[in-house]
């Protein structure tokens, strides 16, 4: 009986320090943005979202986020063109094994320059766990992409943009998808 009990004992703790190993997350990806439909009903905000797709660290994945921007550009000491912050927003990376992954916008914004009409966007992305593998997850990841305008509204405001860039940062609490395979469950 003892045995029995030392044995359950050890698989438990070699169970829960596979979910406290952390993880070191680099990824690429390719899509768009533009502004969204949706209206996340911040004050003096747009709203916008990205949809790219790419590779690394985790697998395949897609992402798409919807973000409220800032519709007047603020200080920065980072930026040299024109910086627009998040306000608000959060989303979603989805596997190719159908394990999701949800999180939040916690900071960064755009930093615009109209002279060459680019774009560089950093958010950073608190983890609120998800679906499969990542049911547990936790942690901060930073999204970096640059961005060109490809199409124009009337008044001369980007309605679709180009976007590559990297996913970076660190997480934990990533399983091997056995308590969740189909990557639905929550």
């Amino acid at each position: 009986m003892k045995r029995i009990t030392t044995i359950a004992l050890m698989l438990g703790l070699g169970v829960a320090s596979g979910y406290a190993q952390l993880i070191h997350v680099n990824m690429t990806f390719s899509g768009n943005g533009a502004s969204s439909g949706i209206d996340l009903k911040q004050p003096n905000s747009n709203t916008l979202e990205e949809n790219v797709a790419g590779n690394g660290t985790l697998g395949s994945f897609t992402f798409r986020d919807i973000r409220a921007a800032a519709t007047s550009p603020q200080p920065s000491t980072t930026c040299s063109g024109a910086f627009f912050p998040a306000l608000a927003g959060a989303g979603i990376l989805r596997f190719q094994d159908g394990a999701l992954l949800r999180f939040a916008v916690k900071d960064g914004g755009d930093c615009i320059d109209f002279v060459h009409m680019m774009a560089r966007c950093t958010l950073i992305l608190e983890l609120k766990g998800g679906t499969g593998r990542f049911q547990n997850a936790s942690g901060v990841l930073t999204y970096t992409e640059a961005a060109e305008p490809v199409l124009f509204d009337g008044t001369g405001n980007v309605v679709l943009g180009t976007e590559v860039g990297q996913i970076t940062g660190t997480m934990s609490g990533v399983g091997d998808g056995e308590e969740d395979r189909g990557g639905t469950k929550n």
